[in-house]
């Protein structure tokens, strides 16, 4: 019966692996099932990323504007009185919290 046994013994430890990769290649991290929130979590990614590039453009045109080449008086205007805390007794001020 021993040797018996010993001849199945190889085919059942190949089951076992076959069973225990095929149960992680459906449920893993990576699995087949996971799939719907690897999509969610990809399309939410990317429109965090569309929206720090849009940040970023605006940054950029923003920086441009304030180097000595092309600075706008408009801009640098704001930023000092935004900085210092100073506004034109013609200015309307609205306080927005961030």
């Amino acid at each position: 019966m021993l040797a018996n046994l010993r001849t199945y013994l190889p085919t059942l430890a190949l089951g076992l692996l076959i069973s225990y990769f095929g149960f992680h290649a459906l449920t893993g991290e990576m699995g087949i099932l996971s799939t719907g929130e690897r999509n969610a979590t990809l399309a939410a990614k990317t429109a965090e990323l569309r929206d720090l590039r849009i940040e970023r453009e605006d940054l950029e045109v923003r920086a441009h504007l304030l180097r000595d080449e092309s600075l706008s008086a408009d801009l640098l205007d704001e930023r000092a009185r935004s900085l210092l805390g100073f506004a034109d007794p013609r200015d309307y001020v609205i306080r927005v919290r961030r």
